[in-house]
């Protein structure tokens, strides 16, 4: 390990011209990477593709669903002749527009109904109306004022071309020649999901470039110091480049959560940054510039890349959830805080070469003495009281254990995203009015799925969950329409329903079947929170095992709804196992590293940290999500890095004097400004996450400044208490030991 650090800092200090070189070529390859960066939306974050759900869900989105666009329009009365005739003119020109598969409208079912035409006065619209079961006609026409259709993009389309086609739509409706009083807007799926991908991309740049500016405040008002207090910023910034860089030609997609992962990076990264700069000034002023050098990447470098590592144990947890999304926050959290410890260990020296790096001057700040007197002040009053403090402290982490099965678990996409967004606001318009807009849709594969058998099958099973759940508004199958083209009754015979098949719009058919092999039934249901929305899946899959379809057919529930509702157990069940893991990972790696019962001290106050973070979700109404799931983990590496930084300094001072108390004075007198600074800095990185208008990033941001502050907390009260409770143990033990080897029949 040594000889390896030593090597960098010949390095650096011998070949700084051929180390630049190196570094600008990285740089510009990095640039290049950053053209590469993609976003990810969708399911795809939020379950495995590769999973047998994940297979029949992505199956069904391509079959059934497909990328939709729902055309709205708002007018005073959605059935009007008129408003008909509009939405009929401009069918085949939509159709034939690039990327546009289908279209199907209330304009689909009425004119078959009505010798392929459509009724020219309200008298005759209303008795073709008549026609139309209710359930199919309030897919379309969900309200007096509402007339949705639905238009199905091609399969497989590039966001490119997925954006391409949603700007030809728009420009398509601003230029048709649309009646007086009537609105129309697009919304669905595609719409929301490119201004989504369109949203997380200006909310990342707002979100980086918040966290520098805080870290510039930070550095100008804590970090003076040091020469050029600025220089962990610059050093930062090169760090998140060489990240987005790796991350594009690595092929990794940025979803919503991988958003967040920077300013904790960031964060992380002024961190390891100022730990180098405070070991090379304070080495500057004593020594000539390369061993200063010399001595800043072989003494502090081994030290905080134990610190990093011990971080990365929190995020590898992560890689045990089921969610992608959270995995891919762990990844990109564990490429940047490694990145930025390499950019720091590198880019710190090299720039100090590289202009004769001067040390500002002997002597600590006035703030700094200040500082560091005030904490070891506290610590040597904790030290002194350790079992009563430790006491206080296990306590509310036990309260707040006790808590965490409290806190509600949210996976509503929509609450995750921009409540001003457009297709967000006119969602939600639609929603008020039908109810919610995601369906809960059952697949019914098999050899033949357009049996009478199996039709009747769909008919009755629709019927029986709108009688006897409450919270489904209404199903739709092929079924409905074929009871429709049949004069309003079910077919009696195969061959009569055949002959009913052929007069279905072709369009309409693609909503419903594929084939002879597959059919879905769509079920709507009132506007529902995650927990019930759960509970109705349970409700739904035990009514298909009591009432399952013919033989040689079988059901599905898939979907969104299916997916969501997956997602809320997927969390429940992985969160606490994922921050255990956490909690072994960290433990094992301070085994191994430092091999004595001191290491083990770090846990308690990482431990205490998690279940406070607990109380204050549950005091502030935070609810958890696919991001604040890995609150525990990310925690745990988090706070090990501040508490490992006092145990270290702990260690070295106890060689120096064997007085407890006297050596935890020393150590938090002589670290505790350094801890304050990188902690704030981490913390005012952290911070920039509020200012997200994504809900699900700002709450997660909320609850990470909460944790960095608790760290702090841990790291200066916490681990006094526990250092001094566990050396006054081992030196019980010791002169037990001692008793008995001098007289070992005392006890008898």
């Amino acid at each position: 390990m040594d000889s390896i650090f030593s090597g960098i800092a010949d390095l650096i200090v011998k070949k700084p011209g051929t180390l630049s070189k190196i570094i600008l070529v990285l740089m510009v390859i990095s640039l290049i990477g950053m053209t590469m960066v993609t976003m990810q939306t969708g399911n795809s974050t939020y379950m495995d593709i590769t999973s047998p759900e994940g297979i029949l869900n992505e199956h069904y989105t391509e079959t059934f669903q497909k990328e939709t666009v729902i055309l709205l329009v708002e007018s005073d009365n959605s059935l009007s002749p008129e408003l008909l005739g509009y939405i009929d003119s401009i069918e085949e020109p939509l159709t034939n527009l690039q990327y546009v598969n289908s279209i199907s409208s209330i304009v689909d079912v009425i004119k078959p109904l009505n010798d392929g035409i459509l009724p020219t006065s309200s008298g005759e619209m209303n008795e073709v109306i008549a026609k139309v079961p209710e359930n199919v006609l309030s897919v379309y026409v969900p309200s007096g004022m509402l007339n949705m259709a639905s238009i199905g993009l091609d399969a497989g389309l590039t966001d490119e071309q997925k954006s391409g086609a949603l700007s030809n739509l728009r420009k398509f409706i601003e230029s048709s020649n649309q009646p007086p009083g009537v609105s129309v807007k697009l919304t669905g799926s595609a719409a929301f999901q490119e201004e989504m991908k369109a949203e997380m991309g200006t909310s990342m740049g707002t979100l980086i470039m918040a966290a520098m500016v805080l870290m510039v405040i930070v550095m100008g008002l804590l970090f003076g110091y040091v020469n050029h207090r600025f220089l962990p910023v610059v050093i930062v910034a090169a760090g998140l480049l060489f990240t987005f860089g790796f991350i594009g030609l690595a092929g990794i997609q940025i979803s919503m959560a991988v958003i967040s992962a920077f300013p904790v990076m960031i964060g992380l990264g002024i961190d390891y940054a100022i730990q180098f700069h405070s070991r090379l000034e304070e080495e500057a002023r004593d020594n000539p510039l390369p061993k200063a050098i010399h001595t800043t990447v072989t003494k502090t470098g081994p030290a905080v890349m134990f610190a990093m590592l011990a971080t990365c144990m929190g995020f590898i947890a992560m890689f045990i959830s089921p969610v992608p999304m959270m995995q891919g926050f762990g990844l990109v959290s564990i490429i940047g805080v490694v990145t930025c410890y390499l950019t720091s260990l590198i880019g710190i020296p090299l720039f100090a070469i590289l202009i004769n790096y001067k040390a500002k001057g002997h002597g600590a700040s006035r703030q700094a003495a200040i500082v560091d007197s005030g904490l070891s002040a506290i610590a040597v009053w904790i030290a002194r009281r350790p079992v009563p403090v430790l006491l206080a402290v296990l306590l509310v982490a036990f309260i707040g254990i006790q808590m965490d099965t409290r806190i509600p678990v949210d996976t509503n996409e929509n609450s995750f995203v921009p409540p001003d967004m457009p297709a967000k606001t006119t969602l939600d318009k639609v929603t008020r009015t039908i109810g919610s807009t995601d369906s809960a849709p059952i697949v019914i594969h098999g050899s033949d799925v357009l049996t009478l058998d199996s039709i009747v099958w769909m008919k009755e099973f629709t019927d029986l969950e709108v009688k006897t759940r409450s919270k489904i508004t209404r199903g739709v199958s092929i079924a409905d329409y074929l009871i429709t083209y049949n004069n309003g009754v079910m077919p009696s015979t195969q061959a009569e329903l055949d002959a009913a098949m052929e007069k279905i719009p072709e369009g309409t058919k693609k909503t419903y079947i594929n084939g002879n092999n597959e059919a879905v039934i769509q079920f709507y249901t009132v506007k529902l929170t995650t927990t019930t929305k759960s509970d109705l899946k349970e409700d739904i899959e035990g009514d298909l095992r009591l009432y399952p379809p013919p033989p040689g057919i079988k059901a599905d529930l898939t979907g969104s709804f299916a997916v969501f509702t997956n997602l809320v157990n997927d969390i429940v069940e992985s969160k606490d196992l994922i921050t255990y893991i956490g909690f072994i990972l960290v433990v094992l790696f301070l085994a191994v590293v430092y091999r004595n019962i001191n290491a083990l001290t770090p846990i308690v106050p990482i431990a205490a940290v998690v279940g406070w973070n607990a109380v204050a979700m549950y005091l502030l109404g935070i609810d958890y999500n696919v991001m604040t799931a890995c609150l525990g983990s990310m925690t745990i590496g988090v706070a090990a890095e501040y508490t490992i930084l006092v145990m270290e300094r702990f260690i070295e001072e106890k060689e120096v004097t064997p007085n407890v108390i006297e050596a935890l004075k020393n150590s938090v007198s002589k670290i505790g400004s350094a801890i304050m600074v990188s902690g704030f800095a981490t913390f005012f990185g952290f911070s920039a996450l509020i200012l997200s208008t994504f809900p699900i990033i700002s709450n997660f941001g909320l609850t990470t400044i909460i944790a960095v502050l608790f760290s702090l907390i841990g790291a200066i009260a916490v681990m006094p208490a526990i250092l001094s409770f566990v050396d006054k143990v081992m030196h019980d033990v010791h002169e037990f030991e001692e008793e008995v080897l001098h007289h070992p029949h005392s006890n008898k």
